[in-house]
């Protein structure tokens, strides 16, 4: 049976169930249909429980499995007794009709509804854009009447975005026509996932605080070069009702019945990749433990998850999960990829490592033995995971590890916030990348300069950095050395509270493959979804 498949067969709890699995009160969640939810409740201030990243080595381009792990891992800690919950990012259309799929894990290890989850569930991500593009609408209205605040059309650095791949809009002229149409300029589309309201809404603490970092976004220079904001305009107020709804999680459930939060979905390799604070803290406040993930490699989600999302949230996690396949292994030609993320995780930020060996029909006993033995050689604990093909089961053994391997910690960090920029991104090329230099455009190093003498410098850096390796060269598989990661431009998110290096030819508008998803993807007369996944 096919994803779908097994969804559609599947028999939901209604979602007041779930709700009280978790104990929540009536008033603290609002159903937004039969099976999934809106909580509205507060996090504590202090989370009680204990937190799990899940994480995994870089990628082949069609993934590793590691939401499919997560789900495994939530329902085999349920499994074995622990009040837990899960956490998990929104899926964007992008990959949905791309080619790297969903984000509802697969098999016996799902998050349902699936259909609705992938298609734009319950209108998160359509809100993060037409927030957005609110504001992008808001800065020509603003340039075709006077334009008081003196914005240079030429150094208007906010995009618009939608939630899909589409190479044809990266860059765009606007204002054609004629005066009565706008003034000319050139802009561009980000895809949803990639945009600063996406990152803000992922790391704000409640509705104020979302409110005050919409109005820090800088969305120009003005004609002396000085910074122009979302305040300026006056127009953060607008966007935060538009996003009202959009910072609440969303509950819904494993197929086992583990109460799932999903909410927030930016990218790893273009934005820093995890879901909310607030779903993490709520999940946190009412669960012994909750099992989040971080997207793609440990070089990426996992980094910004530690360097970003628990510095600015006050969290760290008890354990590391770090997800390898056998296919993993072939494509990067060894054990090197694997051991890399491995040494980052236990000596670049003092945390447990658990190795979750997640299993495919296809692979041979001999494969999965090399790799438990890789890890056996070092110390480091590896347990066969087969979440798709047997559920939370099949994922007993890896929560049995994780509950034993986890423990308190003192959060380490890779580099200080009061480092400059150029030794914050350099720390993270070097001790998390490997490589052996830093080479910088002339206007990222022009725009790092100017972001710090406007008072910036203390922000983390989220790097932009392709998921298939190490390095910033795709191509470059295992655990390369000698490299020179180059920074090509560098800007400041100043309302989600970081900064922003672009390496190599990461993209923030994704293009579709040659053989999309959506070409299997159909409705039939009854209503029941067909092809997704």
């Amino acid at each position: 049976m096919t994803d779908i498949q097994i969804a559609q067969s599947a028999a939901p709890l209604p979602i007041a169930e779930i709700a009280g699995k978790l104990g929540l009160c009536d008033s603290e969640w609002i159903p937004y249909g039969r099976h999934s939810a809106k909580v509205v409740r507060t996090p504590d201030s202090a989370p009680r429980g204990k937190l799990i990243l899940v994480t995994a080595v870089n990628p082949t381009p069609a993934g590793e499995g590691k939401t499919t792990v997560s789900v495994g891992l939530a329902d085999g800690l349920s499994r074995i007794g622990q009040k837990t919950a899960l956490c998990l990012r929104e899926p964007s259309l992008g990959p949905v009709f791309g080619m790297k799929g969903g984000a509802a894990g697969g098999g016996k290890s799902q998050v349902i509804p699936m259909e609705d989850i992938n298609l734009h569930f319950n209108g998160d991500l359509h809100a993060v854009s037409s927030a957005n593009n609110l504001l992008s609408a808001a800065i020509d209205n603003h340039i075709h009447f006077g334009n008081s605040l003196r914005i240079d059309p030429r150094r208007v650095s906010w995009r618009r975005c939608m939630d899909m791949n589409d190479r044809a809009l990266r860059n765009i002229t606007i204002g054609l026509g004629g005066p009565v149409h706008g003034m000319p300029r050139e802009s561009g589309f980000d895809i949803t996932a990639a945009s600063e309201v996406m990152a803000i809404l992922c790391l704000a603490k409640d509705l104020r605080d979302l409110r005050e970092r919409l109005g820090k976004i800088i969305i120009a220079a003005d004609q002396d070069g000085k910074a122009v904001t979302c305040a300026d305009l006056r127009v953060q107020g607008a966007m935060t009702a538009l996003l009202q709804n959009a910072i609440y999680p969303n509950l819904a459930q494993t197929l086992e019945y583990t109460p799932t939060l999903i909410h927030g979905g930016a990218f790893a390799n273009i934005a820093h990749g995890c879901n909310t604070l607030i779903a993490t803290r709520t999940a946190m406040s009412l669960a012994d433990i909750t099992v989040t993930e971080a997207g793609f490699g440990a070089d990426l989600g996992a980094e910004k998850f530690l360097n970003i999302k628990c510095r600015q949230g006050g969290l760290w996690p008890g354990a590391v999960v770090i997800v390898v396949t056998a296919r993993a292994v072939r494509h990067h030609g060894g054990f090197d990829n694997l051991g890399r993320h491995i040494h980052n995780v236990r000596n670049g930020f003092g945390l447990p490592a658990v190795v979750a060996v997640n299993q495919f029909t296809d692979d041979t006993q001999e494969e999965l033995e090399s790799i438990l033995s890789y890890c056996r050689d070092r110390g480091v604990a590896a347990v066969l995971a087969s979440g798709w093909a047997e559920g939370g089961a099949g994922c007993e053994a890896l929560a049995r590890q994780v509950l034993s391997s986890a423990q308190r910690s003192t959060p380490k960090f890779t580099y200080a916030l009061e480092e400059t920029f150029e030794e914050k991104i350099r720390a993270l090329a070097q001790e998390i990348y490997g490589a052996e230099n830093v080479d910088f455009s002339p206007a990222a190093k022009k725009s790092m300069t100017q972001f710090e003498d406007m008072g910036f410098g203390s922000l983390p850096v989220c790097m932009a950095k392709t998921q298939y390796s190490l390095s910033d060269d795709p191509k470059k598989n295992g655990a390369p050395r000698g490299f020179t990661l180059f920074v090509r431009s560098f800007k400041v998110s100043a309302g989600a509270g970081f900064a922003v290096a672009m390496t190599g030819e990461i993209l923030s508008m994704p293009g579709l493959p040659r053989t999309p998803s959506y070409e299997q993807v159909d409705i039939g007369e009854d209503g029941k979804l067909s092809g997704l996944f």
